[in-house]
């Protein structure tokens, strides 16, 4: 019983670590490009968060389990190798299954090859851990990704073009604001969420008032 709550703790501790303390966009502020570019509506920020997702969890599975039989001297081209393999199956995937989002986002599935989310975590996670450790990172690094690009989707969306994901969210009185579908547009929400998380933290962090003793 104790053994099983402690594994579970461990997970959850690991998983929530990627969504908030070291959230891949937030905290260490990695694969902006890819980020920023696809950002201009939800369901292209969905798809690339989930894409990446599950390339980043397929490659911390495999170079986990294999992690004791890839040698030092070959270890980045053998993590680029899988990448790309994994990378590959969902290009097709989306090309095969959801046409319309694959054009959408274009170069960007293909690149999540040299994502520096996925070559961070791999290097610096999945080729030291078991794998009952790479699984919730994958997942909260991957998903920690996706929630905030589809919250900066979100906002772009709405206020660049007055919708979300096909509903008009606004009246047809709103004059959509051409900045936020712009790259600066991006970067000015993002720098938004950036400052909210920053606000959030030190709140959160900030220690409680001590109660001072009233004199007689």
């Amino acid at each position: 019983m104790n053994a099983s709550f402690s594994r579970f703790s461990k997970f959850c501790a690991i998983f929530f670590n990627g969504i908030v303390n070291e959230n891949p966009l937030l905290a260490l502020m990695i694969g902006l490009c890819s980020s920023l570019a696809v950002t201009t509506s939800v369901v292209n920020g969905i798809g690339m968060g989930l894409s990446m997702t599950f390339v980043l969890l397929m490659s911390e599975i495999v170079i986990s389990v294999f992690r004791k039989l890839i040698p030092d001297s070959v270890r980045i081209p053998v993590f680029i190798i899988i990448i790309a393999a994994f990378t590959t199956v969902i290009d097709y995937v989306l090309k095969a299954w959801f046409p319309d989002l694959s054009k959408a986002m274009g170069v960007f599935i293909p690149l999540i090859v040299v994502n520096c989310i996925i070559m961070g975590r791999v290097e610096g996670f999945a080729s030291k851990q078991p794998l009952g450790d790479v699984i919730p990172d994958a997942l909260g690094m991957g998903l920690g990704y996706t929630w905030v690009l589809a919250a900066i989707s979100v906002v772009r969306e709405i206020l660049g073009n007055g919708s979300a994901l096909g509903f008009q969210i606004l009246p047809d009185s709103f004059q959509p604001i051409l900045f936020f579908v712009l790259p600066p547009g991006g970067f000015f929400v993002f720098a938004l969420f950036i400052s909210l998380n920053l606000f959030l933290k030190k709140v959160v962090n900030s220690p409680a008032p001590r109660s001072t003793p009233h004199s007689c």
